[in-house]
């Protein structure tokens, strides 16, 4: 799963990292981000990268109840094609949730002790993502978005069962392309990235 995790890069290199040709945000730097927060996302739009904010925990447009929202912060790649919550988002609502880094948690005997696990390189890079509109009984939009999830690459692996999909820059001009619809193709880039380009930091002090 990924339940925290770093976005701190000042935003003219995201815009520069991801060809942002719009901003329609507020940038918001944080280094424990969790779900039920504002994050940072890249969709594509009228021919346009645009950086736009979601709240992290999707509430599929169906939904009755805003609190499904609670639980959805992460989607499996394995059955994000065809689970009912995630299934229209994956056909044309796909998004990148920029960040760079995020935290796993390895448990020794009754001690949590967090990890940070970024890139080799200290880049910026794109998780793949999900997102919807739900209208509010009030009428008001709420726009959020969840994280893709795998099975771990080899540097993950002891420490947790899962993992989000991180995308190389091919990969994300691919994901949020909403005129690829061939579910196999985009599927199988939802994968573990490698895990020769990452790299594993300990985190000295605590993380709530």
């Amino acid at each position: 799963m990924c339940g925290r995790f770093v976005l701190l890069t000042d935003l003219h290199v995201i815009n520069e990292s991801f060809n942002i040709q719009n901003v329609a945000c507020e940038h918001r730097p944080g280094n424990n981000i969790s779900p039920g927060q504002q994050i940072a996302a890249v969709l594509r739009k009228d021919d346009q990268n645009v950086l736009v904010s979601f709240r992290w925990g999707l509430i599929p447009s169906w939904a009755k109840d805003p609190s499904i929202g609670n639980k959805m912060f992460n989607a499996r790649a394995e059955t994000v094609a065809g689970k009912a919550s995630f299934k229209n988002a994956f056909k044309s609502r796909r998004c990148l949730i920029v960040a760079d880094g995020f935290y796993e948690w390895q448990k020794i005997d009754r001690i949590r002790k967090p990890l940070y696990f970024s890139l080799q390189s200290n880049e910026p890079f794109g998780f793949a993502g999900l997102f919807e509109t739900w209208i509010a009984p009030d009428h008001k939009q709420i726009n959020t978005c969840t994280i893709i999830t795998t099975e771990p690459n080899e540097l993950i692996r002891p420490i947790h069962e899962r993992m989000p999909v991180i995308l190389s820059k091919e990969k994300e001009a691919i994901w949020i392309d909403q005129s690829i619809e061939d579910a196999d193709r985009l599927l199988s880039i939802l994968k573990p990235y490698p895990s020769e380009e990452m790299k594993m930091t300990e985190v000295m002090g605590s993380l709530r």
